[in-house]
């Protein structure tokens, strides 16, 4: 099993509330596995926006318990105060990171569900929102279980998976999305090689999914970004697996940088090409991936990797976008938890 990435704690239970945060600092990954507790909205907002949580459905579901803690951190007696603070803490939090949906999708349903609570009284009202960002968690979890049920039907034993970035359950609740078929095949008993490529500037690859498949005793092999085209030409590739951050009504996939690049040589190699994620990250609302927003990130990721030393000289630019966007025509299938979804995705992902 993959490591349970976030939860949130009580402090008496079996009472939920108070409680706080639960978290892996993602950024002290491979070296040091560190576990931060929090009940404070600013906390929550910055751990994602510093990538001490990340992946689409991981930082949804914190951002639901940010609302929680920015209700239960009020502590005016009334009602519509609560729903006040619900209201600023997802606003605040909404400015976080821009490109994955999944975080507003879920802070629009933390929203919804405060507003139509207002009628409760104090009490009620604060376990009604923990129980909606623990609902968020639990469906998050089943999703992925889905995901890797039907991604493992894509799999054979022997087969070797190149994946990129980490879209496994440190990504998610617990479970994963890209690597949810690969424990799934591993407990049918499949033997599944993964080639992960390092995924520059941040490492994810390098630093979180090998980290996470040597956890879970799958066999992993990092290659650096661009070894994906020599190992795809050697024959050594069956299957490319990714996440997805946002996902268009076209079937446009955003991800995390470098993606589209891993589909373009999937498809001169003739290898499958798929995107696994869950029905929280489809935005039906655009069209296509023009319209996905793209976030940027500091030049300092790029020109001193790792918080090290220079690699860019002072004074060049640096151009640091976090995500790309794969065009429909090269995505094999898209799996959901509903599924394997084939082109036509803008018929495919509406039914």
């Amino acid at each position: 099993m993959p490591i349970r990435t976030l939860e949130w704690q009580p402090d008496n239970p079996p009472n939920s509330l108070p409680g706080r945060l639960v978290f892996i600092d993602q950024t002290r990954l491979p070296a040091h596995l560190d576990r931060i507790r929090t009940a404070d909205v600013e906390t929550i907002w910055s751990a994602i926006r510093t990538l001490q949580i990340r992946g689409a459905p991981a930082i949804g579901i914190a951002a639901a318990y940010g609302v929680v803690c920015g209700v239960q951190a009020e502590t005016v007696s009334r009602t519509a105060a609560l729903v006040a603070a619900a209201e600023t803490a997802a606003d605040h939090l909404a400015t976080s990171r821009p490109t994955a949906v999944n975080l507003f999708w879920a802070l629009d349903r933390m929203r919804r569900v405060a507003r139509a609570a207002a009628a409760l009284d104090p009490r009620e009202f604060r376990a009604r929102m923990v129980r909606e960002a623990q609902l968020i968690w639990d469906e998050d979890d089943a999703m992925c279980r889905a995901i890797g049920r039907h991604g493992a039907e894509l799999l054979r034993d022997g087969q070797t998976v190149l994946t990129h970035c980490n879209a496994g359950g440190l990504a998610t609740s617990a479970y994963g999305t890209a690597l949810a078929p690969i424990y799934v095949a591993a407990e049918q008993g499949k033997r599944i090689k993964v080639y992960a490529d390092e995924t520059r500037p941040l490492f994810q690859g390098a630093r979180l999914t090998a980290w996470e498949l040597q956890q879970a005793g799958i066999e992993v092999t990092v290659i650096c970004d661009n070894t994906a085209a020599w190992v795809m030409r050697q024959g050594l590739v069956d299957v490319v697996m990714v996440g997805a951050d946002r996902i268009a009504a076209n079937g446009d996939t955003a991800n995390k940088i470098g993606t589209y690049g891993v589909a373009c040589l999937s498809r001169a190699h003739g290898i499958p090409f798929y995107v696994l994620a869950p029905s929280s990250t489809f935005d039906l609302s655009l069209s296509s991936g023009a319209e996905i927003p793209i976030e940027e990130r500091a030049a300092a990721e790029v020109s001193r990797p790792a918080g090290g030393g220079p690699v860019v000289p002072d004074g060049v630019a640096v151009y640091a976008p976090a995500f790309d966007v794969t065009p429909a025509e090269a995505i094999t299938a898209i799996v959901s938890e509903r599924g394997i979804l084939r082109p036509p995705y803008v018929h495919s992902l509406r039914a």
